[in-house]
């Protein structure tokens, strides 16, 4: 996907100024920001669920627009920040849904892979209005990689903070089975909060803020110590770990009370 000068209004108010970036075939993008820097609205934008006011939008060098409808489900997948399915509907048949019109045979095969993908075998029968929200994340995941999951052809997830509610063993989990899908040929926009995470699984980061890009590159070029100062109000130092990525440590502030080392789920 390819991005060129993209601008949105919600009612009165600029959301999106002049956005260029590209998400390339095999490459995890992690799309960085503060409340309120515009992160959900250019998934939205980039999804088709906003218009823009400017700017355009390519999937494999055509036009979003022009895209059919059954022909796009096929090669994008968009997962929402919040879904609020309040529909009796199991586990399984919520990842059915991502497989439309298919053999039986192979959409049960597909489904199966993807349960055990993501830790939710056990959670196949339970209606999922009645699981945890970490669960329901990790189902509403599975519904969306069945959409592209074995599809022909280039493959696009676009994904906002589908990590969010999730406890840090289940975070690394989904991160790593992210992180093969774009080995395996797969682009993928992910926004997130936790700086560590991006920094240890994506390929290039995007910090967003007040609803431009701030700054893009690879995790050592994008998470500074001026740049997090600059964007988030952020005082923390950043440390360089051997297994090659940076590690962000907030600095305790006067009058706060000491805490523990800090975990690698840190933000």
């Amino acid at each position: 996907m390819s991005v060129a000068g993209l601008s949105v209004s919600l009612g009165r108010r600029r959301i999106l100024s002049n956005i260029d970036l590209t998400v390339d075939n095999s490459q995890l993008v992690a799309l960085l920001g503060p409340n309120g820097a515009g992160k959900s609205t250019l998934v939205r934008a980039l999804a088709g669920e906003v218009n823009a006011d400017r700017g355009q939008i390519q999937l494999q060098n055509k036009p979003l627009h022009s895209w059919r409808r059954p022909a796009l489900s096929r090669h994008r997948a968009v997962m929402p920040q919040k879904v609020d399915l309040q529909f009796p509907l199991t586990t399984r048949e919520v990842i059915a849904l991502g497989r439309p019109r298919e053999n039986v045979r192979q959409r049960a095969r597909v489904i199966d892979e993807l349960l055990a993908l993501l830790d939710i075998t056990s959670l196949q029968q339970r209606l999922v209005p009645t699981l945890s929200g970490g669960e329901q994340q990790r189902v509403q995941l599975a519904r969306v990689m069945a959409q592209i999951w074995d599809q022909p052809g280039p493959r696009l997830l676009l994904l906002d903070e589908c990590s969010s509610a999730l406890d840090p063993a289940h975070q690394q989990l989904i991160f790593q089975r992210l992180k093969q899908l774009a080995m395996d040929g797969a682009g993928l926009l992910v926004a997130v909060h936790d700086l560590n995470l991006a920094a240890q699984y994506a390929d290039r980061l995007i910090l967003m803020n007040n609803g431009q890009v701030f700054a893009e590159g690879d995790p050592g070029t994008v998470l500074t110590e001026e740049n997090l100062a600059s964007v988030y109000g952020l005082d923390a130092r950043v440390e360089l770990l051997p297994e090659g990525y940076p590690l962000v440590i907030p600095r305790q502030q006067s009058g706060q009370r000491p805490q523990s080392a800090p975990s690698p789920n840190l933000l």
